[in-house]
């Protein structure tokens, strides 16, 4: 089925510059991609041309999935108001979400995207017992508020001049590839935990108290890291006994995504139970909605402060009839069990590619959420952040979508729709064969250098955009001869392209032209 174009690509890139604000960024931003219709895990652009998703986790069933479509054009036939009116769909969809939690997690806060809900999660951390502190993780994302932007590095790092909140601690993100602790360390997860320890005694020590502990069950923007086993019990008895509350970033990672559980915390085991939980993303398949699920007792904490909590549109009699048909779907479908059985074949796919390609550092992953992170040399971990946007841009010449991710833009980032199939790995591994091997080849890379097998004992997750931030050069190649350093010459002229094309994009910021000049 066609869909209709109103206007040419050029017409809609002018009138994109013109009426909209220069900081949102667009994928590709030098040959970005007009997408008209899409359907299933595939997206079409407006000359028919049809390209695999591997980084919509939004579209968390399939692009426009008819289920979800009829159960929202059926509401919205009948009515949508707010939760000020009785509706059924209301405590109908919060009893099927709280069904999938532990018994604990029983109140439900409706809101319209995950950064509201992260916020609204402050909020009960701060009116909870009047604390202010928030710990935060190295390279966390949780959103565009203001208040979101204060605890997320991965925004405020990019802006040098800025201000930092006194009240946010970062603690060490638990990345035990390329983090403080490694896997050869004998016990990373409470070595992690401990400098969450030290920085509550420290925020006591100057007076302060605890609000909460924010992390991502399994970090997306910070690089598709999954803590340790044990990391989340530790940190939370160090938290609870300062009397703060750990708040859960489920907005990337929930909903059966990782494959052995609905939930990614519940990764660590059933003896982890956070005290709030965010939403966000997969919840409505795209249509706007999130939630905020906690305990009667934080809840009735809320209530305390006599101010009465009301969202316009969250928890709408359409936005539960949709997120109803998204939990029907995932269960009909086996969606989560399809993240398992795939996303295990995707991972042993790319662990193959590794023992194959230098470049590839390490693979790491749980269901359809893994992370490839490519590096110039094993035993250093140089980041290879302008090999990963080389990846990225190969592929979409080949009609495939992914993103890289990370502080250093280097890891390949996979979080499809959950109706990925087999098929699709087997088609995105093999083009990323192809690619690394033509870009090995071209830069005079060898699989010579000894695997570093300190960091090999854990297959774990990283997250970015592909606007193309942040590249260095400094490949250690091999002599060849000369078409081969022609070959690397072209390589290097299309990365420093590239490059300035995005400090160009980005309006002269101040990180990408540091990078520039580091090259």
């Amino acid at each position: 089925m066609a869909a209709a174009v109103i206007f040419e690509k050029s017409r809609t890139i002018d009138l994109r510059k013109k009426h909209i604000g220069p900081s949102c960024k667009i994928f590709f931003s030098h040959d970005p991609i007009k997408i008209v219709r899409a359907k299933g895990q595939y997206m079409h652009d407006e000359n028919g041309c049809r390209y695999l998703d591997c980084i919509n986790n939004v579209a968390h069933v399939g692009h426009c999935h008819p289920d979800v479509v009829q159960a929202g054009a059926r509401q919205m036939e009948q009515l949508n108001t707010n939760s000020r009116f009785l509706h059924d769909n209301l405590v109908l969809y919060a009893q099927r979400l709280q069904a999938t939690l532990p018994e604990k997690l029983s109140v439900c806060y409706f809101v319209n995207s995950g950064s509201e809900a992260n916020d609204l999660a402050l909020r009960l951390a701060w009116q909870y017992r009047g604390h202010k502190d928030i710990i935060t993780l190295e390279n966390a994302y949780h959103g565009h508020l203001s208040s979101l932007i204060d605890i997320s590095p991965y925004k405020f790092h990019q802006l040098s001049d800025a201000e930092h909140n006194p009240f946010v601690h970062l603690a060490s993100s638990p990345d035990v590839y390329r983090g403080k602790y490694r896997a050869d360390h004998a016990d990373p997860a409470t070595a992690y935990a401990d400098e969450v320890k030290d920085i509550i005694e420290k925020v006591h020590k100057k007076g302060g108290k605890i609000a909460a502990f924010i992390a991502e069950s399994v970090q997306s923007c910070g690089g598709q890291v999954i803590p340790p086993l044990g990391y989340f019990q530790q940190v939370s008895k160090h938290v609870h006994e300062a009397g703060g509350l750990i708040i859960a970033d489920e907005v990337q990672v929930g909903f059966g995504r990782v494959g052995t559980h609905f939930w990614a915390f519940q990764l660590q085991g059933d003896d982890y139970v956070p005290d709030i939980v965010t939403m966000g993303k997969p919840i409505g398949n795209g249509h706007p909605m999130s939630c905020v699920v906690t305990t009667k007792e934080v809840a009735e904490a809320f209530m305390t402060s006599g101010m009465e909590y009301f969202n316009t549109f969250g928890g709408n009699p359409v936005s539960c009839a949709i997120g109803l048909a998204v939990l029907d779907v995932i269960e009909k479908e086996d969606l989560q069990g399809n993240a398992l059985r795939v996303g295990r074949y995707l991972i042993n796919l790319l662990q193959q590619q590794k023992e194959k390609h230098p470049l590839i550092g390490d693979v790491r992953g749980c269901g359809l959420f893994v992370g490839v992170e490519l590096v110039r040399d094993r035993l250093k971990l140089t980041p290879a952040t302008a090999e990963a946007q080389e990846v990225i841009y190969k592929l979409k010449e080949d009609y495939i979508l992914l993103s890289a991710d990370g502080p250093h833009r280097n890891v390949l980032k996979f979080k499809p729709p959950m109706c990925f199939t087999m098929a699709d790995a087997d088609l995105v591994v093999e083009k990323i064969d192809h690619i690394l091997t033509e870009l090995e080849a071209a830069l005079g890379l060898k699989l010579s250098t000894p695997v570093n097998t300190e960091n090999e004992c854990r297959k774990v997750s990283l997250p970015t955009d592909e606007n193309g931030h942040r590249y260095r050069s400094g490949l250690v190649h091999s002599r060849g001869g000369s078409l081969q350093q022609t070959k690397r010459l072209a390589y290097m002229q299309h990365f420093v392209k590239q490059l300035i094309t995005d400090v160009i994009d980005s309006g002269g910021d101040r990180i990408l032209w540091k990078r520039f000049f580091s090259l």
